[in-house]
């Protein structure tokens, strides 16, 4: 009888050493979690939990305590910031997905202004040289830059350079007339 009164008292001193040790750490994970998370109240959560986590580890090591407590704070901060991070992601999502339908008389009107100044700039085709003309109607009708070089039996990367000169030089010309 006596030894399992003297068993608990044992338990609860070793319990007290074990968090005064852990309390003496406190203050400098604290500093270190806030510095990793920015706010207070993350980096106050992350502490206790770490240091609950130390105080009922079994194999404790006593000597090595404050190496524990910065690891397990540490880590603590990254699912912290993990966390946050996908809810983060998931808020984005959730916000494309309640994003209201565009209005479709809108959406005629875009598409027909689009329409409009893509039959503009075929119309300023002939301001550009014949290979910077044939690359770009080449790619409009669906070709990749491989497939017009082939077609047109010119090398990869001229057809690359014809079609980032026509680009240019129609944007060029598209700027000027909205300028008007």
């Amino acid at each position: 009888m006596t030894r399992s009164l003297s068993y608990p008292r044992q338990e609860k001193e070793r319990h007290r050493h074990r968090w005064s040790l852990v309390l003496a750490e406190r203050e400098r994970l604290l500093r270190l979690a806030t510095s990793r998370l920015g706010r207070v109240s993350d980096a106050e959560d992350c502490v206790q939990e770490a240091m609950l986590r130390a105080v009922t580890f079994d194999t404790l090591d006593e000597s090595r305590v404050a190496a524990l407590l910065t690891t397990i704070t540490l880590r603590l901060c990254v699912d912290q910031q993990r966390g946050v991070q996908r809810d983060h992601r998931l808020a984005v999502r959730v916000q494309i997905l309640r994003r209201p339908e565009p209005d479709p008389v809108s959406e005629v009107e875009h598409r027909t202004c689009e329409r409009a100044a893509g039959a503009w700039l075929l119309t300023q085709l002939t301001g550009l040289g014949t290979r910077e003309r044939d690359v770009l109607l080449a790619r409009a009708r669906g070709l990749s830059t491989a497939e017009t070089a082939n077609a047109l039996q010119i090398t990869y990367k001229s057809a690359e350079s014809a079609f980032t000169r026509a680009r240019s030089r129609l944007r060029a010309v598209y700027h000027q007339e909205m300028a008007r």
